[in-house]
């Protein structure tokens, strides 16, 4: 039951950012922090449809993460987790056409030996 919490935590999270940068990139820059410009940057995202998917992706993932919690220690849910930092990093280079430097790939194999190191 854990391995399935774990599946569905990471493919929500996954998918959930990707949906917020996408909204967000096709929002813009916030560059008003003033508190009416900030309403209408609400009013606005409210109503794109990425955002509100990504809501609801994020959702599913934090109840997902709390269901995990209650069957098994935070020493393993967090850093098992952390596997989505792999499928957001492939997502963002080929779906998103973002520049991932070796640093990043780096970083990236990092986590997935962690996360490998986890599952024994």
């Amino acid at each position: 039951m854990r391995w399935i919490l774990v599946a569905v935590i990471v493919l929500a999270t996954t998918l959930g950012e990707v949906l917020q940068a996408i909204g967000m990139k096709r929002h813009g820059e916030i560059h008003d922090f003033r508190p009416d410009a900030l309403g209408r940057v609400v009013s606005t995202l409210v109503r794109c449809r990425y955002i509100l998917a990504a809501i609801a992706a994020m959702a599913v993932s934090f109840f997902a993460f709390m269901a995990l919690l209650s069957i098994t220690e935070l020493s393993f849910a967090v850093p098992v987790t952390a596997a989505s930092y792999i499928f957001e990093t492939v997502l963002a280079k080929y779906l998103l056409k973002e520049h991932v430097g070796w640093k990043r790939w780096m970083g990236v194999l990092l986590v997935a030996g962690g996360v490998t190191l986890l599952s024994f």
